[in-house]
């Protein structure tokens, strides 16, 4: 008999992170290694968001997640993104994604915002225009 598994994906920013959720002992790892020992704290605080919220049905799934691209704070957007998506698609449950989005709704939607390209007769940024004078 074939067990469940659920694949999902998060992005944010230039980060990527792919979760698969299966049923197992609640063990979750990011790039391989333990969340426990997943630095920066606050990252790691970060991503068990979703863990935390989904209380004992987390501890029913073990979640692989492989994250690149990005800084330490998109990987971790995009990693807590992708265990809640993982979470709700392996459990099938309303209730835990209605607690998601009470929670906080980027948890199941990704956040679309992205850097904006830079423009011509500019100092390497965005907007702000060189200056001129007409006299």
């Amino acid at each position: 008999m074939a067990t469940k598994v659920a694949h999902e994906a998060g992005k944010r920013k230039e980060a990527v992170a792919r979760a698969t959720a299966r049923q197992g002992k609640g063990l979750v790892s990011i790039n391989n290694i333990p969340i426990d020992i997943w630095q920066p704290e606050f990252a790691r605080l970060r991503i068990q968001e979703p863990l935390i919220i989904a209380g004992p049905l987390a501890a029913e799934v073990d979640i692989k997640v492989n994250v690149c691209g990005g800084g330490w704070a998109s990987q971790a957007e995009a990693a807590r993104l992708a265990i809640a998506k993982s979470l709700v698609a392996y459990t099938n449950s309303e209730q835990l994604k209605r607690m998601f989005i009470a929670y906080d709704r980027f948890l199941l939607v990704a956040d679309t915002r992205r850097k904006e390209p830079r423009k011509f007769g500019t100092h390497s940024r965005a907007r702000a225009k060189r200056q001129t004078s007409y006299r």
